[in-house]
């Protein structure tokens, strides 16, 4: 893995320049930022986005998939230099396969790709009541979202989800460097090659928060619980277990057996 303090990449981008397209060359450095560098505080969208991210990584590590050389975050800056510009974007979930330890022990506050490891291969935004942001391919400074996704960053999978409509849409970068929208199975899922797993919308309450969640399937399509309902389905098997012995005693009593005295 690359250490250097500064990288530099030409990003072509293709722009409509009316009445022809024409491309332009984008310069993108990856610098690391410096240690009292202070990130702008931007309060997450609502109460409900936390919760569908953590969510979302709880079943990866009650499945054991996270290894110690990824990095799942979420509303975390990723950050690139675009013609000069510090440009930084913080997804709602984001999974990185391979990164490179952390200086020093504290938790990180932002992410170079390149510098600090891998690019992303899996970005997903939470649709909020802001202008569309999640789609905007503005190329100018500030670039929207979609923009530094698919041209600055390239990261192969970029996911919307809209939770109030329970909405998913699963984007894959081309060759031709352009995302395009990806249909679902017939159960309405993605399939994850990172993770081995499908991706899909499932309605009910967790923490409650009742409406649309993200959640995973295996490669049966067995929804993939999370630790709260794995704790309530052994509770159920439990009760069930114990009635089914107390049914079997009273049946031996009725026979004049006592069910104490058998071995």
């Amino acid at each position: 893995m690359i250490r250097h303090q500064t990288l530099e990449s030409k990003v072509m981008v293709a722009t409509q320049d009316h009445p022809k397209q024409k491309t332009v060359a984008m310069t993108v450095t990856w610098e690391k930022l410096p240690d009292d560098f202070q990130l702008e505080e931007k309060p997450v969208e609502n109460t409900g986005q936390p919760l569908i991210a953590g969510a979302l990584r709880e079943i990866l590590e009650l499945r054991g998939l996270i290894g110690p050389l990824m990095l799942i975050a979420s509303n975390f800056g990723i950050c690139a230099t675009v013609n000069g510009e510090l440009v930084i974007k913080a997804p709602d979930w984001v999974y990185i396969p391979s990164v490179l330890p952390a200086a020093s022990r504290r938790d990180r506050k932002s992410y170079t790709p390149n510098l600090e490891g891998e690019i992303p291969t899996i970005v997903m935004e939470f649709l909020s009541e802001t202008d569309g942001e999640e789609y905007s391919i503005r190329r100018t400074f500030p670039p929207g979202k979609w923009f530094f996704y698919e041209q600055i960053l390239q990261v192969p999978t970029y996911i919307i989800f809209d939770p109030e409509t329970g909405l998913l849409e699963v984007y894959r970068l081309q060759q031709n460097g352009n995302y395009e929208l990806e249909f679902p199975d017939e159960e309405g899922r993605h399939w994850m090659a990172d993770f081995g797993l499908y991706l899909g919308t499932w309605r009910g309450e967790k923490e409650q928060r009742a409406g649309y969640w993200l959640r995973w399937w295996d490669e049966a399509g067995n929804l993939l619980l999370w630790g709260v309902e794995q704790i309530a389905a052994e509770s159920q098997r439990a009760d069930r277990e114990r009635q089914r012995a107390d049914r079997l005693a009273e049946y031996l009593r009725s026979q004049g057996i006592n069910p104490d005295e058998i071995i």
